[in-house]
């Protein structure tokens, strides 16, 4: 007989190749999505756009022309954003990952957590929730919701009303908030318990910064919904470029950049990533 190699508990003959080690595969980042989360991005993004479209509608008060412009406690806006969010973090995530906006939904697309045919679905039923908390902020308050559009967004005088500069506001103030939440969602060394409030929270001070300038919309469902009710889309090409591609794109860029420039090089465990939800 020949002689042997021993490699492991295992024996295999002199000249013969040695089989390489096992290798863990890889781990599949993307979760199965049911009807429980399409109903909770439903849900979601129904309360969202109802509380925020509330806020502003009972707290931003519009100038009147020859006036000066009247004090606008953003800091309310913003905290209410804040606490907002964190509910819906805290309550949702476990079943949808609480997306609640179709930027967050494409960014976690790009970086392989959601497959494109569930996001589509939450993108829809996103639009849908954000289109029905509208109507219901213009069933309750029409007078004070007239007076703002029901909380639509727009670009102010302060911008010189630029659809371009609009538009980087709303992609630096996404790629922000969703660099939060690819930082403390789905990077795998998180501190997943303070996901809901530091989220939160980073939607709460983006706005209290961006508000003043573009609204803080920093997500088209929340944009969309006002918008359509209260007829206040400022062209529908302009709308599109501010509160549509501008998200997207820098919601798309902080995902990317976050996790194969910071995540995927120093990743822990087998697969870096671990799912959201």
């Amino acid at each position: 007989m020949g002689s042997v190699e021993t490699r492991g508990m295992e024996a295999h003959p002199v000249g013969a190749p040695v089989p390489e080690p096992d290798r863990p595969a890889v781990v599949d980042t993307y979760v199965d999505r049911g009807p429980a989360a399409y109903i909770a991005e439903l849900i979601g993004t129904f309360a969202l756009v109802f509380f925020i479209t509330m806020v502003v509608s009972l707290f931003v008060v519009p100038a009147v022309p020859g006036q000066a412009q009247p004090f606008i406690d953003w800091s309310v806006v913003g905290l209410v954003h804040a606490f907002l969010l964190f509910m819906l973090i805290q309550t949702l995530a476990v079943l949808s990952g609480a997306h609640l906006n179709p930027a967050v939904t494409l960014a976690m697309t790009a970086i392989r957590q959601i497959r494109p045919p569930e996001a589509m679905i939450y993108i829809v039923l996103q639009c849908a929730g954000a289109i029905l908390g509208a109507l219901l902020t213009k069933a309750l308050i029409s007078d004070e919701g007239a007076a703002v559009n029901y909380g639509a967004p727009m670009v102010s005088a302060r911008l010189d009303h630029s659809i371009f500069l609009g538009a980087v506001c709303e992609a630096i103030g996404t790629f922000f908030l969703v660099w939060a939440i690819v930082g403390v969602a789905v990077n795998p060394a998180r501190l997943k318990d303070w996901a809901g409030l530091s989220i939160g929270t980073t939607l709460g001070f983006l706005v209290m910064i961006f508000g003043p300038l573009t609204g803080g919309s920093l997500n088209p469902a929340r944009a969309l919904g006002p918008a359509l009710v209260g007829h206040a889309f400022d062209g529908i090409g302009h709308f599109v470029w501010v509160y549509v591609v501008g998200p997207i794109i820098g919601g798309a860029v902080a995902a990317l950049l976050y996790t194969y420039v910071f995540t995927t090089p120093g990743k822990k465990g087998v697969g870096g990533m671990e799912p959201v939800g």
